[in-house]
């Protein structure tokens, strides 16, 4: 499917306009992600946000196929989402049963029936919220114009989750965000202890974080806060 400079107007005038309405966010976030599989003529749209152990969580899907996204990316730790979010770009793959850079997700990843992903980070001053991604079950050439499209889609996706952090009376996914960020914080920083003592590179120190906490059945954040106590005291 080409995208049409028409119907891409189309779609980010109709999320403009749920920036303005009285919807619920979780209503505009679902037709945000129902937009994009129209925009681009997907088998399914996931919006996956941080949660407070800086995994990305899917909030809303279009399809249950993209659950399948957010649990194996969090599984094998590397995916087109992790990519994206991780190297602030978007990240595409036309098919996954020929792609290389994530040896352990493609496999299962086509095993439950997903071919293409073009997935792009949903930004948030200097880092960023989540990633949008779109998926389809056969092989697909996404060009040029897919990738400019989902981009612009994404900024102004992401005009509609910081309405709702914003927002008076905050809601359940705002206070998760709240929560999520303020961990990054704490979590950045045992990134950079491990990264100075041991020379891992940022995606290792924070597997590294990740496996003590899933080891000491603490929250990452916690874990995190120890490690740069210990740092802290010399």
């Amino acid at each position: 499917m080409t995208i049409s400079s028409a119907g891409l107007r189309q779609a980010l005038d109709q999320l403009a306009e749920l920036r303005q309405g009285d919807a619920t966010v979780d209503d505009s976030l679902q037709r945000a992600v129902t937009s994009a599989d129209a925009l681009f003529g997907a088998d399914g749209t996931a919006l996956l946000l941080l949660d407070r152990d800086q995994s990305l969580r899917s909030v809303t899907v279009s399809d249950r196929r993209m659950r399948t996204l957010e649990d194996l990316e969090i599984e094998h730790g590397e995916g087109p989402c992790i990519d994206a979010f991780d190297f602030k770009q978007v990240v595409s793959v036309e098919d996954l049963a020929a792609e290389r850079r994530w040896p352990r997700f493609s496999p299962a990843a086509v095993a439950d029936g997903l071919s293409a992903v073009l997935a792009s980070p949903i930004p948030h001053s200097e880092d960023g919220l989540g990633v949008l991604a779109v998926c389809a079950a056969t092989p697909h050439p996404w060009q040029a114009a897919d990738h400019q499209a989902l981009a612009a889609f994404t900024d102004l996706a992401a005009l509609l989750i910081l309405k709702a952090m914003q927002a008076t009376e905050r809601g359940r996914l705002a206070g998760e965000l709240q929560g999520a960020l303020r961990s990054r914080v704490v979590i950045e920083q045992a990134k950079g202890v491990l990264i100075g003592r041991h020379g891992l590179t940022a995606r290792q120190a924070f597997e590294r974080l990740r496996g003590q906490a899933r080891d000491q059945r603490r929250a990452l954040s916690e874990v995190a806060a120890a490690v740069v106590a210990a740092a802290q005291r010399g």
